[in-house]
C-alpha cells in the first residue's frame, strides 16, 4: 500500500465526471488500498478516486470502524432530510451546513464485480452521497446553505 496525495480545490480533475470501471483487477485492488491508507491517515470520513487523481467510479467511506468500498456507486434510494455539516479532504478550512437525505440506499460493486447494497442514515448516508458527488465532478461546496468556521 502507499500513500496518495490529495487533490486540493483548483485542480480541474475535481469537476469531472469519471468513468464506469470495467475491469476488476490488482490495479484497482492496489487503488482501493492506497485510497484506504490515505484516508486513515488523513483522518477522514471519506475519499474518491477523483481527489488522488484517478477519474474512476470509485469511492471509499469509513464510518464507525467499518469501510465500504464502492465501485460504480449509484443512489437507488433516499428517505427524509437532514441538514448538517460537512467538510472535504480536498477543500481544507472550508466547511458549511449542506441538506442530504438521512437515509440513502446505494448498489454498487465489490473489488471483485459482485454487485451489492449498502444502507446507511445520518452521517453514513452523507459519506456516501458526498463521496459519489465527487465521481459526478460536483463537489460540496456547491450545496453549501450555509459556511462556518472549523473548530
Amino acid at each position: 500500500m502507499a500513500l496518495r496525495n490529495i487533490v486540493k480545490d483548483g485542480d480541474p480533475i475535481l469537476r469531472k465526471k469519471c468513468r464506469e470501471v470495467t475491469e476488476f483487477n490488482e490495479r484497482l485492488n492496489v487503488l482501493l488500498d492506497d485510497m484506504k491508507e490515505t484516508l486513515v491517515l488523513a483522518n477522514g470520513v471519506g475519499l474518491a478516486a477523483p481527489q488522488v487523481g484517478v477519474l474512476k467510479r470509485v469511492a471509499i467511506v469509513s464510518v464507525d470502524d467499518a469501510f465500504y468500498e464502492l465501485i460504480n456507486p449509484e443512489i437507488i434510494e433516499t428517505a427524509g432530510e437532514e441538514i448538517s455539516p460537512e467538510g472535504c479532504l480536498s477543500l481544507p478550512g472550508i466547511c458549511g451546513t449542506v441538506n442530504r437525505p438521512y437515509k440513502v440506499t446505494v448498489r454498487a460493486q465489490d473489488r471483485f464485480g459482485k454487485t451489492f447494497t449498502a444502507r446507511g442514515e445520518g452521517l453514513l448516508a452523507r459519506a456516501f452521497c458526498h463521496e459519489i458527488d465527487h465521481l459526478d465532478g460536483i463537489l460540496f461546496e456547491d450545496k453549501i446553505i450555509d459556511y462556518y468556521e472549523e473548530a
